[in-house]
């Protein structure tokens, strides 16, 4: 690949409540996985902007019109509940003509709509939790005779936001409760699935015409105390000093038998090309109780940090950081397919030619 131009977007939104200290997810963790982005591109030889973007399109606009990047490595993660700018931003950058990396607009639209995606996987033929419902109003978990347990997510999130100790349900009164409080915290949709207590793993996929599956990792929750259900809660995932944090491990490579891991990497592939993801993804499935695979949700254009999640899984393939940069930039010029170039902001610029 030829040395290319490369403008590096990230959320640079702060509002005035500071994260915690020991909350891995504030502003500061996501300034320092940004320069170890860009670092890694410029080791391919490439030169890379950095790009801060807060909500004003206008300003991007301007910069990417002088910059004229041959691609936008997307880094815009919305910080916003319910997912307001992510998928505009994709799309305001495609509208000005330019290559993006990862996912296009409709995919992170759908999957940040979680119950929308879970429709889509299911209509598909991908098995997804059963007992998969959006509750609008209190008023609607009347009337049904639920099984549990459950499990209760604030319909449009990521990240594990509105998940912690009280999300697994195992009574109607219980339900209740966790649901209202989604309504009236996070302002959007609860949505309701069967609570798995089989294996959880996280399936990375790379690529844009040809998707490879990386090695399987497996959530590890056996140190967990009995009084904190075995999920990937916002605490789990962010709050290092936490039991969740502490006791929850992630095993990579997981040891699996051929047949499974077949199976989950064939699921995992087929959800992610479903809700559109291209580039890069993260899919987390969850056996049911026969041992099948069930998909909880696809993350597309998941957390790239160097010591975590996709790079982890990377390396245990034998993919350096600085080349999983690469291949990522490489399928933003692969597709995604039936994606035409149609700028309609007249940049006046003919887009960059895609390199060889």
């Amino acid at each position: 690949m030829r040395k290319l131009r490369v403008a590096l977007v990230y959320n640079a939104y702060a509002d005035a409540q500071e994260s915690a200290e020991d909350d891995q997810s504030g502003a500061a963790y996501l300034r320092e996985m940004i320069f170890t982005i860009a670092r890694a591109v410029r080791r391919l030889g490439h030169k890379v902007t950095v790009i801060p973007l807060t909500d004003d399109l206008n300003y991007l606009q301007r910069r990417l019109r002088r910059l004229k990047p041959h691609v936008v490595f997307n880094q815009y993660d919305d910080v916003v509940h319910g997912a307001l700018y992510e998928m505009r931003v994709a799309a305001f950058i495609r509208m000005l003509g330019f290559p993006i990396t990862g996912s296009p607009a409709i995919a992170l639209g759908l999957s940040r709509h979680k119950y929308m995606a879970a429709s889509l996987l299911q209509g598909a033929g991908v098995p997804i939790p059963g007992q998969t419902m959006l509750i609008e109003r209190i008023g609607e978990l009347n009337g049904r005779d639920w099984k549990f347990p459950l499990i209760v997510h604030a319909s449009q999130e990521h990240a594990g936001i509105g998940l912690d100790r009280h999300s697994v349900v195992h009574t109607k009164a219980a339900l209740k409760d966790k649901v209202r409080e989604i309504l009236k915290t996070y302002r959007q949709p609860a949505l309701v699935q069967d609570f798995l207590a089989g294996r959880e793993f996280n399936v990375g996929v790379i690529g844009g015409r040809k998707l490879r599956v990386l090695p399987l990792a497996e959530v590890d929750y056996s140190a967990l105390p009995g009084t904190i259900p075995p999920i990937m809660s916002y605490a789990a995932k962010w709050i290092e000093t936490t039991v969740e944090f502490q006791k929850t491990r992630v095993l990579c490579p997981a040891k699996t038998k051929p047949e499974l891991t077949q199976a989950i990497g064939e699921t995992a592939k087929k959800a992610f090309r479903v809700v559109g993801g291209w580039g890069y993804g993260r899919v987390d499935i969850r056996l049911d109780s026969e041992g099948r695979p069930r998909v909880l949700e696809v993350n597309c254009n998941p957390c790239l940090d160097n010591d975590m999640g996709l790079a982890r899984a990377a390396k245990r393939a034998g993919i350096n950081y600085s080349a999983l940069m690469g291949i990522i930039i490489k399928a933003a010029f692969e597709g995604p397919p039936f994606d035409m170039n149609l700028p309609i902001f007249g940049l006046n610029t003919r887009p960059a030619p895609r390199p060889k």
